[in-house]
């Protein structure tokens, strides 16, 4: 087998969430050429059909499954889904994520529940549904932020809360998972990608925050897509409990 060969994911069947918009989109995509067929999961169902056409396009097969991931349910509607279309599942992607920014003595009760029961609970609902079903040689891939490791200098506690942990919830499913069952358990942290999420941030905002990037600009969305190829794929088969930050350098400062 050659070093390229290790990053197919042919054969490979991907469930990704949060596949409606942004990095979740890109990351199923970009799965689709390394040769996965998909379950996207997502709030929009209008969205949803456009990443399946785009998935479809890459010559792949999809499955749209609508949902909630705070909803346990939707996990495990996904990995029905999965199991009829294509028999397993071989990677869990856990991208749906929303985030806020609300100074601490403002934030409600509410807003702040909403944040940890998508970003936090939802990725292990998702988790746990795979891992019911995953053999020997899959891979769950969790997506932190660098947010959940520093500040970005936002009144972001929530999300800050939630990225932090999705870390602990990797490094746990790693420990239970990877000896007794064979699935690896990682993360990423991405630094600044623009996305419908980094929409919403203040005006300048990210051009204030560039000087903490020692690579000078935000993120390409392939340099994220390849991060989660190589995690999903046998180049990282010995790569566990581990969280890869794709930040440009942020963390150095």
């Amino acid at each position: 087998m050659s070093v390229l060969d290790l990053f197919s994911l042919n054969g490979r069947v991907a469930i990704v969430t949060g596949a409606s918009s942004g990095l979740g989109v890109h990351a199923a995509t970009g799965m689709a050429e390394a040769g996965a067929d998909l379950v996207v999961v997502a709030r929009r169902a209008e969205k949803l059909a456009d990443t399946k056409a785009a998935v479809e396009a890459a010559g792949r097969e999809c499955v749209v499954v609508t949902g909630d991931v705070a909803d346990p349910v939707t996990g495990t509607r996904a990995v029905e889904a999965a199991m009829e279309a294509y028999g397993k599942v071989d990677v869990l992607v856990n991208n749906a994520g929303i985030g806020t920014a609300v100074p601490a003595t403002r934030e409600t009760p509410e807003q702040f529940r909403q944040v940890i029961d998508i970003n936090l609970n939802g990725s292990y609902w998702m988790a746990q549904a795979c891992g019911r079903v995953m053999e020997p040689g899959s891979s769950i891939i969790n997506i932190s932020s660098i947010l959940g490791i520093t500040t970005g200098g936002l009144p972001q506690a929530a999300y800050a809360s939630s990225k932090a942990g999705v870390l602990g919830l990797t490094r746990d499913l790693a420990q239970q998972w990877t000896g007794r069952k064979g699935i690896r358990v990682n993360a990423i942290a991405p630094g600044f990608f623009e996305s419908e999420m980094t929409d919403q941030y203040p005006d300048g905002y990210l051009d204030q925050v560039m000087h903490r990037v020692p690579a000078g600009r935000t993120g390409n969305p392939e340099e994220f897509v390849a991060a989660v190829v190589f995690l999903a794929s046998d180049a990282s088969g010995y790569c566990t409990g581990a969280c890869l930050p794709v930040d440009g350098g942020i963390l150095l400062t």
